[in-house]
C-alpha cells in the first residue's frame, strides 16, 4: 500500500494535468481530495457558500412563540417583545450516477473510461461534501448497483469512494431506460450528474434528461470518452470487439471505416450537446487525457455564469 505524507513538497510533485500517471499516485480518495485541494489553491479562494442560517425580520410576539428567539436588545430599545425570523440556506442535494458498463472498461492507451470516470465521480463528490452538500451515488449497467443515499456525514465520502473501488465494469446497458428508471427514486428535486459514455441511441438518452427535467431536477452530463473515439487512429486491419457483448467481433479496415465512422461520431456528440442545451441540461465532453479539475471547473464556471437558478 502506498504511503503519502501530504507536505507542500508533496503536493508539488503530483502530477495533477496527467490522469493516468495520477492513478499510479494512491487510491481513489486520495487522489480525489489532491484534485480538488489543488484546483482550489489555483483559485485562491473557495467558491462555495456554507450552510447558515440567515436573518429575515422581526415581528411581534404571540403567546406560544419560543421565548428563546425574543429579540432583547430590541425590547430594551423600545420596550415591546419581537421574535427573530430565520431563513435556512438549504444546501444542495446531489446524486453522481456513474455508468459501470462495459463499454466502459475500455483503456487504450490511457486510462479505461471507467477508471477515468470513476475518479472524475469521487472528485466531485469530494467538493460537494467539501461545501456541505448531500452528496449520493448510483453505479448502473442494465440496472442499479450500487446506491448510497444522498448524505453529509462524515462517512459519506469514503462509502462513495469505496463503491466505486470496489465495482468493476461489466454487462451490457440501455442507458436511456436506466435513467428513466431512475427518475421515480429521486424523491427530491436534486443536482443530477450522469457520468457516462453516453452508447445509446440519442433520443432515447434525451428522453430521460427530458424527465429529469420535468422533475425539476438539475442535470450535468459529463460525457467521458477515449482519444481513439474521437480521432480513429487505426492503420492496420484491426479487430473491434463490442465489450457489452463479448462474442460480438468484427474484422475491420479503417482507412475506409474512418470517414464514415467519425462523421457519425461527431453527429452524434452534436446532437447530444444541441439536446442538452434545448433541455436546459449542462454538457461536458472529457477525454481520458484532460486535467480531472477540468470537470470542477467548467461546472463551477457554469454555475458562476448564472446559468442556473441558483440555490
Amino acid at each position: 500500500m502506498m504511503q503519502t505524507t501530504f507536505g507542500k513538497n508533496a503536493r508539488d510533485d503530483v502530477p495533477l494535468s496527467d490522469p493516468t500517471a495520477l492513478a499510479k499516485f494512491g487510491k481513489l480518495e486520495v487522489v480525489a481530495k489532491l484534485v480538488v485541494e489543488g484546483y482550489l489553491i489555483g483559485q485562491h479562494k473557495s467558491p462555495f457558500k456554507g450552510a447558515s442560517v440567515e436573518f429575515v425580520e422581526h415581528r411581534q410576539y404571540y403567546p406560544g412563540d419560543e421565548i428563546r428567539h425574543i429579540d432583547w436588545r430590541a425590547f430594551g430599545k423600545t420596550g415591546h417583545y419581537y421574535i427573530k425570523e430565520f431563513e435556512d440556506e438549504t444546501n444542495l442535494r446531489a446524486y453522481l450516477l456513474v455508468d459501470a458498463s462495459g463499454s466502459m472498461g475500455y483503456a487504450g492507451k490511457t486510462l479505461s473510461k471507467w477508471h477515468y470516470a470513476r475518479q472524475v465521480a469521487a472528485a466531485m463528490g469530494y467538493l460537494l461534501l467539501s461545501q456541505r452538500d448531500s452528496v449520493g451515488l448510483m453505479t448502473f449497467d442494465t440496472a442499479v448497483r450500487d446506491i448510497a443515499q444522498p448524505s453529509t456525514a462524515a462517512h459519506s465520502f469514503q462509502r462513495i469512494t469505496d463503491l466505486l473501488g470496489e465495482r468493476e465494469p461489466g454487462g451490457e446497458t440501455s442507458l436511456g431506460e436506466v435513467l428513466a428508471s431512475i427518475v421515480p427514486t429521486l424523491k427530491r428535486r436534486s443536482l443530477v450528474f450522469v457520468v457516462s459514455d453516453m452508447f445509446d441511441e440519442v433520443e432515447k438518452v434525451l428522453a430521460a434528461m427530458k424527465e429529469l427535467r420535468h422533475s425539476r431536477h438539475e442535470v450535468v452530463l459529463l460525457h467521458v470518452v477515449a482519444p481513439e473515439e474521437e480521432e480513429f487512429p487505426f492503420a492496420r486491419p484491426t479487430q473491434f470487439r463490442n465489450l457489452e457483448r463479448l462474442t460480438n467481433r468484427v474484422l475491420v479496415d479503417p482507412h475506409r471505416l474512418r470517414k464514415h465512422y467519425l462523421e457519425n461520431y461527431r453527429r452524434f456528440c452534436a446532437a447530444l450537446s444541441a439536446g442538452c442545451g434545448a433541455l436546459g441540461c449542462d454538457y461536458f465532453k472529457l477525454k481520458t487525457t484532460d486535467p480531472y479539475d477540468r470537470a470542477l471547473g467548467e461546472y463551477l464556471d457554469s454555475r458562476s455564469r448564472g446559468r442556473r437558478g441558483g440555490r
